[in-house]
């Protein structure tokens, strides 16, 4: 499978070169020249298979001949290695729970995957040192660190705003030591982003230190995220309704890895861009403009994204064309206050307990049923609520019990070097 840049699609890459670049020179995003459609025999007889090859022949044209079929099957085996339930909640609502993993997040696959990835082609290329970089608006940063913790070959440095992230999230960043340096950023998450995109860009950097980028803007992290949705229609797929699933959305990758399986041929009808009040692409798809903005803090804060890197890619998918989008995606927002009570009303009629990304993905779909009918909804929890502790109990009130793993971790000491600039982090990269 080839690549190309979302900026210039004469710039083309193999998957191997995507991965450990991260952007194309021109600082595009890569996408594959070609969708692999699926064909229709890939459905016959899934209820029964595996998760392991359902996941193998999701990816496995995307990256072609480039890991070895057995290397692959090693990768998506550690990736998948937890459980990925869709629970009821009533007739026509169900939550797709994405936490059960080590970081108890979503982007424990992503991180995973890519790894796994990321190592096979330092051992067969003898790449000696590679550097991953990467800003985190919360989860991103605690599941990469977990995922590339101990690879060989491998430095993580992690940016993440200052005061902006949970307790817990922070502890999942600065607390494991080895590969893995937290860089506290005196900003807002697209601050960090921005250093981050910029290091690509600069030459000296690029002349001594080997760069890629763990973000969802590298194919390697984006991609695997399609597997949450063949999972979820796997347990899904005896409903007689239309499958709507509705996605809390920052940047944008995981609903986008969602829509190109929706393209490659799963059947889920419509997909729900929940939002927070960074809300970008919802006054997109209202008057067709894009307008990124500064971020506003919110307590769904891995959503706190003003210029959602991805959605370039969601606009490629649908050829650019603002019909074809409107037709599969819709999107809603909701402030802090909505987002509580939503965790309270939840709990108080079912006993449910959501974190604010699942609240706000909960009220995105339970907006679109009430102007739809004849769907079942799913709502994707994105994190365990006991990494947004505080906002939760407060909501439900009463106290979460803590897993042990959160526990021993809280109790590590935080180790992370304060930055204001980009100069900062340039001088800390050179070393």
């Amino acid at each position: 499978m080839k690549y190309f840049s979302l900026n210039d699609k004469n710039q083309v890459s193999t998957f191997e070169n995507a991965v450990l670049k991260g952007l194309a020179p021109d600082r595009g995003l890569y996408f594959p020249k070609e969708i692999n459609k699926l064909p229709p025999s890939f459905f016959e007889n899934f209820k029964s298979r595996s998760k392991y090859e359902i996941a193998f022949e999701v990816i496995k044209g995307y990256v072609g001949d480039e890991i070895p079929e057995p290397e692959l099957k090693k990768v998506i085996k550690t990736t998948l290695d937890f459980d990925f339930p869709v629970v009821p909640i009533t007739s026509d609502t169900s939550v797709l729970e994405l936490f059960h993993g080590p970081t108890l997040a979503f982007k424990d696959v992503g991180a995973r995957f890519m790894a796994g990835c990321l190592g096979y082609f330092i051992k067969k290329d003898d790449l000696g040192k590679i550097t991953v970089l990467v800003a985190t608006s919360g989860d991103t940063g605690g599941a990469v660190a977990n995922g590339f913790l101990g690879v060989e070959g491998i430095e993580v440095v992690i940016l993440y705003p200052k005061g902006k992230v949970s307790l817990i999230q922070e502890k999942q960043l600065t607390t494991l030591g080895r590969n893995i340096t937290a860089l506290e950023v005196d900003g807002v998450f697209d601050d960090c982003q921005e250093m981050v995109k910029q290091a690509f860009l600069d030459q000296e950097i690029q002349g001594k230190v080997r760069l890629t980028s763990a973000n969802s803007i590298n194919v390697a992290r984006w991609l695997p995220q399609m597997f949450y949705y063949f999972l979820a229609y796997q347990q899904l797929m005896e409903k007689d309704e239309k499958l709507v699933f509705s996605v809390p959305s920052g940047n944008f990758g995981n609903i986008c890895a969602g829509l190109l399986a929706r393209e490659m041929g799963l059947p889920i009808d419509h997909f729900v861009a929940a939002n927070n009040v960074n809300n970008v692409v919802e006054r997109f798809l209202q008057t067709e403009k894009f307008e990124p903005r500064s971020s506003i803090q919110t307590v769904s804060n891995a959503m706190d994204v003003g210029n959602p890197s991805n959605f370039v890619r969601i606009l490629e998918l649908f050829q650019n064309k603002f019909g074809n989008l409107k037709d599969v995606l819709s999107g809603y927002s909701f402030d802090d206050s909505v987002t509580k009570e939503a965790i309270a009303e939840m709990y108080k009629k079912t006993g449910y307990v959501m974190d604010p990304h699942g609240a706000v993905g909960y009220l995105g779909l339970k907006s679109f049923l009430k102007e739809k009918k004849g769907f079942h909804g799913t709502f994707l929890e994105t994190a365990h609520p006991v990494k947004f502790l505080e906002t939760v109990e407060a909501a439900i009130r009463e106290k979460i019990e803590i897993p042990a793993s959160i526990q021993s971790q809280m109790k590590n000491e935080k180790k992370s070097v304060e930055i204001k600039t980009y100069e900062e982090l340039k001088t800390y990269l050179l070393g």
